[in-house]
């Protein structure tokens, strides 16, 4: 077994408009790490930013050999941004955190003690902040609920991006190219020895939270449609039911016709257009969600492209770096 002074921890932090965070992030991520008795890398990656961020990261590097920086080539989302850092991280263990400190970097020594004990993969889970809007506590623990109920997963209310990965992990991760990315869904399908710990997260350091509304459906929605099918077995078990219903009432239809007690009712007929009508419409839009995923699927286009990178890894040749 290696010795830790010969093991290294790689920091992954996907960055998109943070630089009024990130110098704030450095310090104390180096006041932490320069504690620990292994070596350390921080590895930004610049998710296309449209801020100061990556010149301030270039400055970083320059002054610091711990620094490293990968910039893609466009906005492809925080998840992507995370695998690019997760699948050319050299260490033998990865922690992945955001770059607004709302991650305590003091937590990172809790990660490593169960690293220490064996743990294959560590990760967090956030206590529940009570100065949070009551909209988004309820919106965040109902997610957790749904996709629950929905899969197969079992995610722990408050489960973050703020994990440690061993290289084992890591490797697995790295043949993972999915079209749509929920990664911590992934991380606990995959299995390997696992444990959570619970931090209370800070506020944010500076700037505003990149997760709007539309973003949290769509993240939610992707969470849910990669890891079941249960919506579509609910679509079938209701389109059955309506099925046995139908065959009551159209026997009903035709009896009151011939025997002359058809009532005619503009409200009640509407209304049954109406519901039925939206019934259909969400049904396809559920079938659309799926059929969607696959056709993104089948293309088999890169995850993410790198434009320039000051990092070398023995996990990527020259040929890949410009292909993803």
């Amino acid at each position: 077994m290696q010795a830790k002074a010969n093991k290294k921890i790689s920091i992954v932090i996907p960055v998109y408009n943070e630089a009024s965070n990130i110098q704030a992030l450095f310090i104390e991520l180096t006041s932490v790490l320069s504690g620990l008795p292994y070596a350390y890398e921080f590895i930004f990656v610049d998710d296309g930013s449209r801020d100061q961020s990556l010149s301030i990261i270039k400055q970083l590097a320059e002054a610091n050999s711990h620094v490293y920086y990968i910039e893609l080539s466009r906005n492809f989302g925080h998840q992507y941004a995370l695998k690019a850092g997760l699948d050319l991280s050299n260490g033998d263990c990865a922690i992945s955190m955001d770059c607004d400190l709302q991650h305590p970097p003091e937590v990172i020594k809790s990660l490593v003690a169960k690293w220490e004990e064996g743990f294959d993969v560590v990760y967090t889970r956030r206590m529940e902040d009570k100065n949070l809007p009551w909209l988004k506590r309820k919106t965040s623990s109902m997610f957790y609920t749904i996709l629950n109920r929905l899969s197969d997963l079992q995610l722990e209310n408050g489960t973050a991006d703020f994990r440690l990965m061993n290289r084992n992990v890591l490797n697995a991760f790295s043949h993972l190219n999915e079209s749509e990315f929920f990664i911590r869904g992934l991380i606990k399908w995959a299995g390997f020895r696992q444990v959570a710990i619970d931090y209370s997260p800070r506020e944010r350091f500076s700037g505003d939270s990149k997760y709007n509304l539309k973003k949290m459906i769509s993240f939610a929605l992707r969470g849910i449609t990669s890891f079941s099918v249960k919506p579509l077995q609910m679509i079938a078990s209701l389109g059955m039911i309506l099925f046995l219903i139908s065959l009551i009432l159209v026997p009903y239809a035709l009896i009151s016709f011939l025997i002359g007690r058809v009532v005619s009712g503009w409200t009640s007929l509407m209304i049954s257009v109406i519901f039925f009508g939206s019934l259909q419409l969400l049904m396809m839009g559920i079938i659309g969600l799926y059929i969607s995923k696959l056709v993104i699927q089948s293309k088999q286009r890169p995850l993410y492209f790198i434009r320039e990178t000051n990092y070398s890894s023995p996990n990527i040749n020259e040929r890949e770096r410009i292909a993803r």
